[in-house]
């Protein structure tokens, strides 16, 4: 391992650091449900806060192995999203939800500016100064989220099993989604069951798109990813897409397929 950097390990963010400097940047915002004890768990019952209102349940264990196939660095949130949701801006309503789908959070009602502005400085400005230390020391051409979601949303039932996101960069998505045509069944689907229109690709656009880094976030279902088996088994199935894609797009990453395929720079 790298020498590690104390901005790297913190209450917000905790980073994995391949031995060299790594070509792709696997970011996992929503990776915990852990709550500091005096936010007393938000005033939820257990039920709730293991719930995909509090994280996204099955994300981290495939991107640890993402980046650990990759060869890539890990970035992954330390917090519950329900205390700040590390994909949204301050500003934005959801970053501290009052309610997340049919469920209130009664230690996000009726906050103050001064306690959200703590929110902001103990959960937000620390994982972003980890990516932006992160991506000034690694220079990624790539950077991949992983994200989980309900397979069922106020009470409908989702039939999109995969959504490969993007925002105005279709770059990569683009040759994600071509992979996901030639060698899957699953319903994988376009900026579905969210899209830039419902603010989900901040990470994104704050941290990609200013660098002009190629990107994509990954939404799978999760009910496909309850078990220890069915998160090695899609890990590896996105390493797979991942590493095609690569190729694809002309990217270079230690040892990955760099050679073949159309380009994706245009």
């Amino acid at each position: 391992m790298a020498d590690r950097n104390p901005i790297f390990d913190n209450e917000a963010v905790k980073v994995t650091l391949p031995a060299e400097a790594a070509a792709i940047l696997v970011v996992c915002e929503h990776a915990s449900n852990a709550m500091p004890a005096e936010f007393d768990g938000l005033g939820l019952d257990e039920a709730v806060r293991q719930s995909h209102v509090a994280w996204d349940p099955g994300a981290l264990p495939i991107a640890e192995q993402l980046a650990e196939d990759l060869g890539a660095s890990l970035i992954a949130g330390a917090a519950s999203r329900l205390l700040f949701d590390c994909n949204r801006p301050p500003e934005a309503p959801d970053a501290m939800p009052a309610r997340s789908e049919v469920f209130d959070i009664p230690g996000n009602q009726n906050l103050t500016e001064a306690e959200r502005a703590e929110r902001v400085s103990r959960f937000h400005d620390p994982f972003n100064a980890a990516m932006e230390v992160l991506l000034d020391q690694q220079d990624p051409q790539l950077m991949v989220t992983m994200h989980s979601f309900t397979a069922t949303y106020n009470g409908k039932p989702r039939e999109v099993e995969i959504g490969v996101l993007h925002d105005s960069d279709s770059r990569f998505a683009d040759a994600m989604l071509a992979c996901a045509a030639k060698h899957t069944d699953m319903v994988v689907r376009r900026n579905d069951p969210y899209g830039p229109e419902n603010g989900v690709t901040h990470t994104l656009k704050t941290h990609a798109l200013t660098r002009d880094m190629q990107n994509v976030m990954i939404e799978i279902r999760n009910d496909l990813i309850r078990t220890p088996e069915e998160q090695a088994a899609m890990a590896k199935m996105m390493t797979a897409w991942i590493s095609e894609a690569i190729a694809a797009c002309g990217l270079q990453s230690r040892g990955l397929p760099t050679e073949g395929g159309a380009s994706c720079q245009g």
